[in-house]
């Protein structure tokens, strides 16, 4: 037989027995005592509280106290607050306007069915655009001033 006659008598017998259900190996298998809960471990009636019920054992300390909440990391990061946003000049602020200004309002003109005459609608267009370009080139993609000649290691 070719190795191709395997493989295809393989996949006749996988295809036959699609519809087939597997034997259940964990049927064998008895379930550990361990495993088994019972009322008095859920009640707390061994003395010990139950993982998770958000109480410690009433016997060590005479009160019921709040157990930490499980799962609740102590080592955990917690960023500082960011910094403020740096307060903007107004040809930044004027830019901003333009480019969302511009397309909301063409925006509420066409769904609230306002006249839109040709200079209104190239104002618009206009101040979208010039908003656009204004903050491209203010963004200020150069190296710092205050750098002097070498930049270091640069990534």
């Amino acid at each position: 037989m070719t190795p191709q006659s395997d493989e295809d008598e393989v996949w006749r017998q996988i295809v036959a027995s699609f519809n087939e259900t597997a034997e259940d190996a964990s049927a064998e298998q008895p379930w550990p005592d361990r495993e088994n809960i019972t009322e008095e471990t859920v009640a707390g009636g061994t003395g010990d509280s139950a993982p998770g019920d958000g109480t410690r054992d009433v016997e060590e300390t005479g009160e019921e106290q709040p157990a930490a909440p499980v799962g609740d990391d102590e080592d955990h990061y917690i960023p500082p607050p960011p910094p403020p946003l740096p307060p903007g000049d107004a040809l930044s602020r004027i830019s901003w306007l333009a480019l969302f200004g511009g397309p909301a309002y063409l925006l509420l003109a066409a769904l609230l069915h306002w006249p839109m005459d040709g200079w209104i609608v190239f104002a618009a267009v206009s101040a979208f655009i010039a908003g656009f370009v204004i903050l491209v080139v203010r963004m200020g993609d150069g190296p710092p001033a205050d750098s002097g000649w070498d930049d270091g290691a640069v990534v």
